[in-house]
């Protein structure tokens, strides 16, 4: 299952995966009284066959990635908020209080750029900030 010499998967598939392994992390530790219990194991064989193969550490921000998700996912359904929002349906009207969106936007804008950011910084080999220097 280990690969052998340097890795020819591109950077940016391991910072795909490793967003993953975050959300089904964030997931699990939300979900814990219920379906949570069921994704830590999937989650946790993930994370080992990750760490098993050579090279996949390189994308290791992307967790805090995948993290942004769930609240992503939250601003998203408070995007009419914040106060009480009313919808028309077939028996009259039915009314749901939403809180502000803004906040969870924040969060999931910072967890997305601080990975970035930690993920271009990684990416830079130090060979080729050398040679950059040079020319």
């Amino acid at each position: 299952m280990t690969q052998r010499g340097p890795s020819r998967v591109p950077a940016a598939i391991w910072f795909g995966a490793w967003a993953v392994v975050g959300v089904g992390a964030a997931l699990s530790l939300l979900g814990v009284m219920t379906i949570g219990i069921f994704i830590a194991p999937v989650v946790g064989l993930m994370v080992v066959v990750l760490l098993r193969v050579d090279g996949s550490t390189r994308g290791l921000p992307g967790l805090l990635a995948g993290v942004a998700v769930p609240f992503g996912w939250v601003a998203y359904l408070n995007r009419e908020g914040p106060g009480e929002i009313c919808h028309s349906n077939l028996n009259g009207s039915e009314c749901t209080q939403e809180w502000s969106p803004w906040p969870w936007v924040a969060i999931a804008v910072v967890l997305v750029a601080v990975s970035v950011v930690m993920f271009v910084r990684a990416s830079r080999s130090p060979a080729r900030t050398e040679s950059a220097r040079r020319a």
